[in-house]
């Protein structure tokens, strides 16, 4: 059984056909990326598997388990962590309460900041009275992953985590996005533009080309000609 299974999606956009019968399977345990030029679908597609777009046809399941109809809330209550892109935190709220905004969504477990999240990024505990506005860029994407790692996910989705971060917090997001997948098994699926930093983390990938997959596998056999062919500018 696939962490979550994507058959035959589509999604219209106002009048423009954005998703066009798009299969994916993100297999339980992996770190799955999904990759393609800008303006293919990627975002869109996640936004299908959050509840925060419609889908017109087609089926997503998430550890067997349709989602369809099923409201964002629910979605993160199924153990569905989600880092959208340009992190939405909250800027006039503090480190700590951007985090307990997270505890409000699950459905059981203890009612305060699991301690691993602070040892996952120890600056945010450094920080925790500090407001979210006040912040770095690196420190608000670190507080957007504490904050859905708060829900203790079985599958952590984030929306091109590196964007925008200096070089040495790209290093660190992908040493803790390995270490977590390592140490708790959390399935992870990522949208990622950095070739480098996808080939580093990522144990399979999918491209989406014009909203279709047209090319997925294991890490390694995503080829230099794939690359020239999908990815490149």
């Amino acid at each position: 059984m696939s962490a979550l299974a994507v058959t035959r999606l589509n999604q219209s956009y106002g009048g423009s056909h954005t998703l066009w019968d798009v299969d994916l399977l993100v297999p339980p345990g992996s770190r799955t990326c999904l990759m393609g030029r800008n303006g293919m679908g990627k975002t869109t597609l996640l936004k299908c598997i959050m509840g925060l777009l419609p889908a017109t046809s087609g089926r997503i399941e998430f550890t067997g388990a349709d989602l369809a109809g099923r409201p964002v809330e629910s979605r993160a209550r199924l153990g569905i962590g989600y880092v959208p892109q340009g992190r939405d935190i909250f800027s006039h709220l503090t480190v700590e309460e951007n985090l307990r905004l997270g505890l409000g969504v699950r459905s059981h477990g203890p009612r305060s900041i699991p301690a691993h999240v602070y040892d996952l990024f120890p600056v945010l505990k450094q920080m925790r009275t500090r407001r979210g506005g006040d912040l770095s860029g690196g420190q608000q994407q670190q507080l957007a992953i504490a904050r859905a790692l708060v829900l203790e996910p079985s599958l952590l989705i984030l929306d091109e985590p590196t964007e925008g971060i200096q070089p040495n917090l790209v290093q660190q997001i992908g040493d803790t996005l390995l270490a977590l997948n390592r140490e708790t098994g959390v399935t992870v699926l990522l949208v990622e533009q950095q070739l480098h930093f996808a080939r580093r983390v990522a144990s399979d990938f999918w491209i989406l080309e014009k909203g279709r997959c047209v090319a997925g596998g294991p890490i390694d056999a995503l080829t230099d000609e794939l690359v020239r062919k999908h990815l490149s500018v």
